[in-house]
């Protein structure tokens, strides 16, 4: 097949499906990996041009392996991971569920470390993995306390890592992609009015507006992370940060 082997996590809905779709529609070999089997085939189905569906709960150990072995008897060669798969779920800590609690660290963290476990000994030379993050990481948010440990915890893997892979000399890149609030199609999933209205409302106490903060498309961000997996090889980049534009302007 044509174009890179380009591997996307939590790609059933939002920014992951369009990246997808967007890699699809330039010739790249797209593997969307999703937890639900049925959401990841749909989806992939709609986004078309050749994507594939790949059954994957990335915060087990045991899917992901079998997820990347599915991926080597197609493709022996990954040449970009996007560990874009995160859990968005306002709460306050004192009152979060166990589960809350775990697919906050699963969703945000645990998953992109066991992804690339998996993908590094599958990637050449010049091979990207990206993390993508959130703007939560320098802003002060309320009820995003789990999240923003995850988010944060991630960009701070990513560093690690890049150390590792350039001590140990594979040539491959690790890339923190911080995204700011976005909108579109595919949305996966929709909070109960009254939790928005609990975390907008605690956030202002903060002086935190977040549609004040401004939105950015699903499909300009997938634009802009076009040009991160087109970056040369002899070029890395720390960390690229998405703000929106500010609202109004």
């Amino acid at each position: 097949m044509a174009g890179k082997v380009i591997v996307i996590t939590g790609a059933n809905g939002g920014l992951g499906r369009a990246l997808s779709r967007r890699f699809a529609s330039d010739g790249e070999s797209v593997v969307m990996l999703g937890r639900n089997p049925e959401k990841i085939t749909a989806a992939a189905a709609d986004v078309g041009m050749g994507a594939w569906a790949v059954q994957c709960e990335i915060g087990n150990p045991d899917s992901v392996r079998t997820a990347f072995a599915t991926i080597a008897e197609r493709h022996p060669t990954i040449d970009v991971l996007i560990n874009n798969a995160g859990y968005f779920q306002p709460f306050i800590l004192s009152e979060a569920t166990d589960q809350q609690i775990m697919d906050g660290i699963n969703g945000n963290l645990l998953g992109a470390i066991l992804c690339s476990r998996s993908a590094i000994p599958m990637m050449p030379k010049g091979g990207k993995i990206i993390h993508v993050t959130s703007e939560s990481v320098t802003w002060n948010y309320a009820m995003l306390t789990i999240y923003t440990a995850g988010k944060t915890g991630l960009e701070r893997f990513s560093r690690a890592l890049q150390e590792e892979l350039w001590d140990e000399k594979t040539g491959i890149r690790s890339i923190i992609f911080r995204a700011g609030q976005m909108y579109g199609d595919g949305i996966s999933g929709a909070m109960d009015e009254a939790i928005i209205g609990k975390f907008m409302a605690a956030n202002e106490r903060r002086g935190i507006r977040p549609p004040d903060r401004g939105y950015s498309s699903y499909d300009t961000v997938a634009k802009m992370m076009r040009s991160v997996v087109d970056m040369p090889d002899d070029v890395t980049i720390d960390v690229i940060a998405c703000a929106s534009v500010h609202a109004g302007n």
